[in-house]
């Protein structure tokens, strides 16, 4: 444990490190820990998604048959009786001497009465004890009974051995970087070598450069680059933009190899399959790129045990060149310090560094009309999202023909409630520009439109208005004065936290998330170049969601991309869009104190499965003969109980994987329902996991 309440899980570096090559000092206080070599040849194998890969050894499918030991009991001591029993009349003569025969058989008459006899015949009951021990030994099942008194019955792997450990120093010893020096390039590969041995490198180092060689054997011009990075610069070559090699601070344990992030550990119950139990869960690009939504009440640790370690665990991999990230919260959520991130967007701050492009990068009217209708009026029931971009793509455009760029928050708020001085000056910007009839068509239509029964234009005006308010002056500035955040930045391995001010804006803050979410949506999709995978995670997702950002969400699995939603509960969703949402995202998780409507909808959701019941009746003995009604009437007498028997009936029913009131009730204070789809298709059932938490 750190000073500052988290954990250092990374590999711990040893020997000195010279000032220039070494990782950033962490602000925290360094434990122990296995050095990058011993970390990285510990062996990693997954029997599902979700598996912490870390030298996990798989378990049997089914849990092993086990006798209960009372009833081992019994049968050793009944089968030592019976052998006891069989040697005394054997060596009392009560069966007669033909198990004497072999002994008489195999030894001459010469022998009687001296010492080889005495000691053929000593070998020979030693044999017959020993045959009488092993036989009665196996059918009491002592063996069985002796593992179970000294604990050394464990649970029967489906491998007895783990899988092999690469040797130190050997071929396949990834510190020797086997794939770099059998392809020639020998002096490299002995100087990450030595960069790893001497303590240099550590694993966010290990991770970056082995994404580097990848895109070096996809495209062989790079190579040369990539040897005269490593020459110079050793474990920092193909450094992240920001020169960061590491986070200042980790709250949770990861696996950069693996890329995943430890999450918790399934309960060893008998809610969970027998294969999971007791092992670790982690989460990693394979199945967040299918999304995940989480459900819990305030208090349940969304934040601190499943928020932050996703975003810290992608921050880290946007340093190693394999992910995107993006983390929106509410300004003062504890999703890591601002030295983790490349750009951080402090809406209504005027302290802020960066702006936040309200078009998205957009620099087609008609799309970005699209991305602002559905933020602006996306929640609002009744009014048509396509007449609302339409009206607004009728101002975009002549707009940015006019002046070269799109409105600001003002400037749009004018034109939207038909100001005249606005309107009269962009009809002269279009007019003297010449051939701009089309523009000046849409203007007119906007102007036709304006006030008529069904018209948008009001209600976008007054979504408009709430971020045209003093705290937000000098945002969303479009003349290239500030520096604009846009999502189109998605093509690079970037971190970014977004707070926004939901403390004394929260109109404003909900469709300022639909916003992101939409161009997130868009700008995933759009990507030329889906080799990162990008990742948006919100920390509070209520009245974020609309129709069209739901089916955008259940399409980002193909464009190598994943969100994280959390809500308080599902009524903060539209009810038509509760089942669309959860059919969408391929993880759900349920925390818990979810209330029972909620755990409904997950019920549902996980659908049924069928199990093995085991029907007991008990039914009342009436005995027709005297002695056997008074042997049961003093037993009776002496237990209070009437003699019954019992009938048992078992049978296969289909049951709730979770039931509503099981979720609602059953699940303990820091623990969480989790089922897992990968983008693969594979499934993992829900699964009740212990949460690790950050501190």
């Amino acid at each position: 444990m750190d000073t500052d309440g988290t954990h250092e899980t990374r590999p711990t570096r040893t020997g000195h490190i010279p000032r220039p090559a070494a990782p950033p000092k962490p602000s925290h206080a360094p434990t122990a820990g296995p050095t990058l070599g011993d970390w990285l040849r510990v062996p990693r194998s997954s029997d599902g998604p979700g598996v912490w890969t870390y030298g996990h050894v798989p378990r049997a499918a089914e849990e092993p048959e086990v006798t209960p030991t009372r009833q081992l009991v019994s049968g050793a001591l009944i089968s030592l009786l019976a052998g006891l029993l069989l040697w005394s009349l054997l060596w009392n003569g009560y069966l007669g001497g033909f198990w004497l025969w072999p002994l008489y058989m195999f030894t001459p008459d010469s022998w009687a009465g001296t010492l080889p006899s005495v000691v053929a015949s000593y070998v020979w009951y030693g044999i017959v004890i020993g045959a009488l021990i092993i036989g009665f030994g196996r059918l009491g099942r002592w063996p069985e009974l002796l593992r179970r008194l000294l604990r050394s019955r464990a649970v029967q792997p489906l491998h007895s051995t783990e899988p092999a450990r690469p040797e130190a120093g050997g071929e396949d010893d990834p510190v020797r970087w086997p794939q770099v020096r059998g392809a020639g390039l020998v002096e490299v590969a002995d100087r990450l070598e030595g960069e790893a041995g001497g303590g240099r490198m550590n694993d966010v180092d290990y991770a970056r450069i082995r994404r580097a060689w990848d895109s070096v054997r996809v495209d062989p011009s790079r190579m040369r680059a990539f040897a005269d990075s490593v020459r110079d610069k050793g474990a920092g070559a193909c450094v992240h933009p920001s020169g960061d090699r590491d986070l200042p601070v980790r709250a949770a344990r990861h696996d950069l190899l693996a890329r995943q992030v430890l999450l918790g550990t399934v309960e060893d119950g008998i809610r969970n399959p027998y294969a999971r139990r007791g092992t670790s869960l982690a989460l990693d690009p394979d199945v967040l790129g299918t999304s995940l939504l989480a459900v819990g009440p305030s208090g349940t640790g969304k934040t601190q045990r499943l928020v932050r370690p996703v975003v810290e665990s992608l921050a880290l991999q946007a340093l190693a060149g394999q992910a995107a990230v993006v983390a929106v919260g509410a300004a003062g959520a504890q999703l890591g310090p601002d030295a983790a991130y490349d750009v951080v967007v402090r809406i209504g701050d005027p302290a802020s560094v960066y702006d936040l492009d309200l078009y998205g990068g957009a620099t087609d009217p008609d799309e970005a009309a699209t991305l602002l209708a559905e933020a602006f009026v996306g929640d609002v029931p009744g009014i048509d999202v396509r007449r609302a971009a339409t009206a607004l793509a009728q101002l975009l455009g002549p707009f940015r023909t006019a002046y070269g760029r799109f409105p600001a928050v003002p400037e749009l708020r004018e034109l939207l409630d038909q100001v005249p001085a606005a309107f009269d000056a962009l009809r002269r910007e279009l007019a003297a520009d010449g051939g701009q009839q089309a523009m000046l068509r849409e203007l007119d239509a906007r102007t036709r439109q304006h006030g008529a029964h069904g018209d948008p234009g009001p209600a976008l005006a007054d979504r408009v208005a709430l971020l045209d308010r003093p705290a937000f002056a000098g945002f969303f500035d479009t003349t290239g004065q500030g520096r604009p955040f846009s999502l189109r930045a998605l093509e690079h391995p970037i971190r970014v936290r977004v707070d926004l001010p939901e403390r004394g804006h929260a109109d404003a803050s909900r469709m300022l998330a639909r916003l992101l979410l939409a161009q997130f949506n868009a700008a995933a999709a759009a990507r030329a170049d889906r080799s990162l995978f990008a990742f948006l995670a919100f920390d509070d997702a209520s009245h974020t969601l609309t129709a069209e950002t739901v089916r955008g969400v259940q399409r980002l699995r193909s464009a190598h991309a994943g969100v994280l939603l959390t809500l308080r509960s599902l009524d903060d969703v539209p009810e038509a869009l509760r089942t669309p949402l959860l059919g969408a995202v391929g993880c759900r998780m349920a925390f818990s104190g979810v209330t029972t409507w909620d755990g409904k909808r997950f019920a549902e959701a996980w659908g049924t499965e069928w199990v093995e019941t085991r029907d007991v009746t008990h039914r009342t003995v009436f005995a027709d003969q005297p002695l056997t009604r008074a042997i049961h009437a003093f037993r009776k007498l002496v237990t209070g109980k009437a003699v019954t028997t019992d009938a048992v009936t078992v049978r296969q029913v289909e049951r709730e994987r979770w039931s509503a009131s099981d979720l609602a009730h059953a699940v303990p204070p820091g623990h969480a329902v989790l089922s897992l789809t990968s983008v693969k298709g594979e499934r993992a059932a829900p699964l009740l996991v212990r949460l690790a938490g950050t501190a």
